[in-house]
């Protein structure tokens, strides 16, 4: 299917249907997602510590939680075409519900498991973005479709290790070991 074969191109990115509800999803689900992007950013980025860390990292959690619904809405709308991201949706999800439990109720080792879960859960969250719509971005539409799959974990994942080694409740926990 061509790009003019689509029934709507909004910011360059073909929609498959103009209807109503398809529509109203979508742009619930794009709210979702941007919330969700930047949440997380603030999240990583913040100071680990009460405040806007916790605070935001909430707002991830149940704008990730808003966002898998809204994807599975729209997978069981053309499940034969999208029910690859109502996986990685679903494995997002529950990525973050283990790092979220983890640090609720702080058992032993929660810290990495914490920071695990909750940044694994990102790196699929933008997998599937790029997964679904790399291939109509500028230059991304240039790369082969595979690479929408891996590049994403060959970038997060070293950052994920690093911040293991390098975070100061590690550190912690490794000297009461």
């Amino acid at each position: 299917m061509s790009s003019t074969d689509y029934a709507i191109v909004i910011v360059g990115i073909p929609l498959p249907s103009d209807a109503p509800l398809f529509l109203a999803l979508i742009g619930v689900h794009i709210l979702f997602g941007l919330t969700c992007v930047v949440a997380g950013l603030v999240a990583m980025l913040s100071p680990k510590r009460q405040g806007r860390h916790p605070f935001a990292g909430a707002i991830y959690f149940w704008s990730l939680a808003g966002l898998f619904i809204t994807a599975a809405a729209l997978a069981a709308l053309r499940w034969t075409e999208d029910y690859h991201l109502f996986v990685l949706g679903a494995l997002s999800l529950a990525s973050a519900l283990l790092g979220r439990r983890a640090r609720r109720q702080r058992r032993r080792h929660w810290v990495p498991i914490h920071i695990t879960g909750m940044s694994v859960s990102y790196v699929i969250l933008i997998t599937a973005f790029y997964v679904d719509n790399g291939k109509n971005l500028p230059l991304w539409n240039r790369l082969p479709q595979e690479l929408f799959w891996i590049l994403p974990s060959l970038i997060g994942l070293p950052l994920i290790i690093l911040q293991l080694i390098r975070h100061p409740l590690m550190r912690n926990m490794k000297m009461a070991s």
